[in-house]
This record gives structure tokens, C-alpha cells and sequence, in this order.
């Protein structure tokens, strides 16, 4: 195989930008939280603001959303399921590289969440309606959200890919607010540091990734070509 050090172009293009992107992110997150604990912790204006208007709105149905967005997106099936099955498909698709990168980038986004959570301990909202763990900023589910959002564009950039990702963080970022488990920023700063993870251990996987899709893709095209 070919050493990272003759890596294409493309795929120094493509470490550059995902490792400068990541770094934006992470420093953007982590600046986030030091602006509420420079503040006390306290929720911003758009916090509190955001926090009435869906406790003015109480839905059985949307609740019902929330519950199974919040399995999803945390418990043993964020924890366990996503991250394995994904990478087990992965694998299964010829893409052990990239396998490897979902669970890395997985492990990187739940382990800078907890380093901010300890880092700023910031108090959840009184009127939550399940029970969490320990510091409301940033948001776990929103971040593992982001990350998995980032590792399916790198892996299948497509604009499709790119909207649907989009609409999943933000459902889970909706999620969590409307259970009253966290205040918007926290989510913000959730789907930042997830969405940097992903792009800084992408950028140490670029040349790899790239081949590996490339090769992948050549495999297939051969394969439909053969085909009578």
C-alpha cells in the first residue's frame, strides 16, 4: 500500500481542510462553554426564551418523537448498536478503513463531550422530563447526532447525504430541548464538537479513506461492467 507520505493531492487537499475545519469547531465549542461558565452557567436570553415556548406547547405526539430520538441517539444504541452495526456494514462493503474511522471518530465525539461536561458543569434545565447524567453542556446526543451526520458525508459525499445529516442533528438538537434535558447552546455546542471530532480523525484517515473509496468504487464499476 502506499504510504501516507505519497498521498495525492486530493487527499492533502482534503486532510487540510478537514483538519483546519475540525480544529474551528472544537475551539468553537470549547469557547462556547467558557463564555457560559465566564457568565455562571447561566442560560443565555435565547435559552430561556426557547425553553417557554416549548413548554407552552405540549405535545403527546412530539413527546412520543423525543423519547425514541433520545434512545437513539443515546443509551446501549448510541453507545453500542450505531457505531458496531455501522461499522460492521462498513466492513461488510469492503471499507475496513472507513469502519475504522466511524468508530474512532464515535469514541473521539463521546470522549471530548465528557471533557467539556467535566470541564464546565453546567446545571440542566428544572423542568426536565426524563433523568440525564451529569452536566448539561455540551450535548451528547446532539454531538454523537453531528458525528455521524460528518462521517456519512465523508463517506458518501452526496448532496442528499449532506441534507439528511442536516435534518438529523437538528431533530436531535430539537429533541433535547423539548424534553427539557438541555438549554439550545447546549446542543450547539454538542453538534460542534461532534462535527470537529469527526472531521480531525477524518483527516488523519484522508489518504486512506480515499483510496479505499476509490478502490471500492473501481471494484464496482468492474463488477456492473462484467455484468451481461
Amino acid at each position: 500500500m502506499t504510504s501516507p507520505a505519497t498521498a495525492s493531492p486530493t487527499d492533502s487537499v482534503l486532510r487540510r481542510r478537514w483538519l483546519i475545519t475540525g480544529i474551528v469547531f472544537v475551539a468553537a465549542s470549547a469557547g462556547l462553554g467558557a463564555w457560559i461558565f465566564a457568565q455562571g452557567n447561566h442560560p443565555f436570553a435565547v435559552d430561556v426564551w426557547w425553553n417557554s415556548v416549548l413548554a407552552g406547547t405540549p405535545s403527546d405526539v412530539v413527546l412520543g418523537f423525543a423519547l425514541v430520538m433520545n434512545r437513539l441517539g443515546g443509551t446501549w444504541v448510541a453507545i453500542f448498536v450505531i457505531p458496531l452495526g455501522g461499522a460492521l456494514a462498513l466492513f461488510l462493503f469492503r471499507r475496513p478503513w472507513s469502519a475504522l474511522y466511524f468508530l474512532l471518530a464515535s469514541a473521539a465525539s463521546a470522549i471530548g463531550v465528557q471533557v467539556l461536561k467535566q470541564t464546565f458543569g453546567r446545571a440542566r434545565p428544572e423542568e426536565m422530563i426524563i433523568t440525564s447524567d451529569y452536566g448539561s453542556f455540551p450535548s451528547g446526543h446532539s454531538a454523537n447526532a453531528a458525528t455521524i451526520a460528518v462521517v456519512a458525508v465523508i463517506l458518501v459525499p452526496r448532496v442528499w447525504v449532506y441534507i439528511a445529516g442536516a435534518v438529523w442533528v437538528v431533530l436531535m438538537a430539537f429533541s433535547r430541548t423539548y424534553l427539557h434535558v438541555h438549554w439550545a447552546s447546549d446542543t450547539l455546542g454538542g453538534a460542534l464538537v461532534g462535527a470537529g471530532a469527526a472531521l480531525l480523525v477524518a483527516a488523519a484517515f484522508a489518504p486512506l479513506l480515499v483510496r479505499e473509496r476509490t478502490r471500492v468504487e473501481a471494484i464496482d464499476a468492474d463488477e456492473e461492467g462484467g455484468t451481461p
